[in-house]
């Protein structure tokens, strides 16, 4: 059961955050708020008369707004016509008065502190001003209770902290905010209030005067979680991961990698850190064999790869954590056994003489899925219909299994919780402890420094810096703005 029994209140003038593993009910609970999903039981309740929300329509006439995890933008219009979108400024006659909207967009973006060009393309602003539209659009329909879905999964940390300074005018001026997150961090930074669910269930609603990220771990799975992974000492292998003055153009033909040169040996991980948009995605795409590289080298345990495509470069041992899981990662309308397949279906014994062995694809699914504690589903559920979190556990179930000798990670436990990330940890430094070389792609500083045995920075498309895992925040972050850099001791 998805929900079981849940109380949850939301009062003006507060950000009530909701906590639970992957899976645990969270965003079905809001769906219900918001009339996507429709209750087999109890009530809702706004400013205290019951309600019948079946669907979202009522609840923008009730004042409710929802920012969902995955945005709702249509790429080819302007920041204006997104917001307006279906509530449109007429003037006589029954012309869309674009003025007129432009005219509130910018009234609520100052208001709020919310800073979006309103004549803007949604395709062409940030991840960050992407989310500013958003949360326009609920203000523009007069939404006073605003449910946020993972508002910080896709956003740098200045972007993060440029949201909460928005949040914190939205409830100085009453709004009642619902802040669903995995990073227990910003929720201690962010909320008033905290509720946690577990498979379905309230565990509880506490305060955060008092509360720790070890106590509100201890309540979201059951037990004592490691905030920090153990890492032994290893030996280093050969080098698996050889890249020579890789040079990758984007999608507009811009210059994205200029000249990097990195190497991974066997037994260690090697994270790159970088503010997004650096040329991390267009590497990582070029070492996969996703995207064609301008000039330069990568070399797979001393075989040169670069330009051979995909299949020549999983062939070479290569395991790729996509960043974007539904993009790149899985087939949403396969079943969770045929995604599981994906990497060795043409080999046996997934496959004789052409032949599918369903049966062998189906229980070996059946094993990953309970390797890699996913839950939602089993080996015939659609992947379609898992938590975004589930939907990463595949993804990697799937790329382990593989054994590859070189894992490119990236984003690896963007959208996990607490629970999950520790579980993550463990097997990337399982992997490595194994000897196999493992390139860590994150935005998150605290990942990199506990996983990586070194650290690489990209800045504009070119490595600036070599640090160890115990670097500053401050280092790192000097050299992710474009500072001076240093070697690793």
């Amino acid at each position: 059961m998805a929900n079981d029994g849940i109380d949850f209140d939301l009062r003006p003038g507060e950000v009530h955050a909701l906590l639970g593993e992957n899976g645990a009910g969270k965003s079905t609970l809001m769906s219900i708020l918001y009339g996507l999903y429709r209750p087999d039981e109890g009530e809702v309740r706004v400013k205290g008369e019951p309600v019948h929300v079946d669907s979202p329509s009522k609840a923008i006439d009730l004042g409710i707004g929802m920012v969902h995890q995955h945005f709702m933008l249509v790429p080819v219009m302007s920041v204006t016509e997104n917001i307006v979108l279906g509530g449109e400024p007429r003037r006589r006659g029954g012309l869309l008065d674009v003025r007129e909207g432009a005219r509130r967009v910018r009234e609520l973006s100052e208001r709020y502190g919310l800073a979006v060009d309103p004549d803007a393309v949604i395709e062409d602003i940030s991840v960050g001003a992407q989310q500013r539209v958003e949360i326009l659009k609920t203000l523009y329909r007069d939404a006073r209770i605003l449910v946020l879905d993972e508002p910080t999964a896709v956003l740098t940390a200045q972007e993060t902290a440029e949201l909460f300074e928005v949040l914190r005018a939205l409830r100085t001026d009453g709004v009642a905010i619902v802040f669903i997150s995995h990073k227990l961090g910003e929720v201690l930074e962010i909320a008033d209030r905290v509720t946690v669910l577990r498979r379905g269930k309230k565990v509880d609603t506490v305060p955060v005067e008092g509360a720790t990220e070890q106590s509100l771990a201890r309540l979201m799975v059951g037990r004592d979680v490691l905030l920090q992974v153990e890492k032994p000492e290893t030996g280093l292998g050969a080098p698996v991961l050889e890249v020579g003055d890789l040079q990758v153009r984007d999608d507009r033909g811009l210059e994205a990698v200029r000249g990097v040169s990195l190497n991974v040996r066997g037994g260690e991980i090697v994270a790159l850190a970088g503010v997004d948009g650096n040329g991390q995605h267009e590497l990582v795409e070029a070492i996969a064999g996703l995207r064609d590289a301008e000039s330069g080298t990568v070399a797979i345990a001393g075989e040169d790869v670069c330009g051979r495509g995909v299949r020549a470069t999983c062939d070479a041992g290569v395991a790729h954590i996509a960043e974007d899981r539904q993009l790149r990662g899985l087939v949403l309308d396969f079943t969770l056994a045929e995604n599981l397949a994906l990497r060795e279906y043409r080999s046996p014994p997934l496959s004789r003489a052409g032949w599918l062995n369903i049966g062998h694809m189906n229980s070996r699914a059946r094993s990953l899925l309970q390797e890699f504690d996913v839950r939602g589903g089993s080996e015939s559920t659609l992947a379609a219909s898992l938590s975004g979190g589930n939907q990463q556990k595949v993804c990697i179930a799937r790329e382990i299994a593989s054994n590859p000798q070189l894992l490119l990670a990236h984003q690896p436990t963007r959208g996990l919780d607490v629970g999950a990330i520790e579980f993550v940890h463990r097997r990337l430094v399982a992997e490595r402890d194994r000897g196999r070389g493992i390139l860590l792609v994150s935005l998150e500083s605290e990942e990199v420094r506990s996983l990586a045995d070194r650290i690489l920075v990209i800045y504009e498309g070119r490595i600036v810096g070599e640090f160890p895992p115990d670097a500053s925040e401050e280092e790192l972050g000097v050299a992710m703005t474009g500072g001076k850099g240093q070697a690793a001791a």
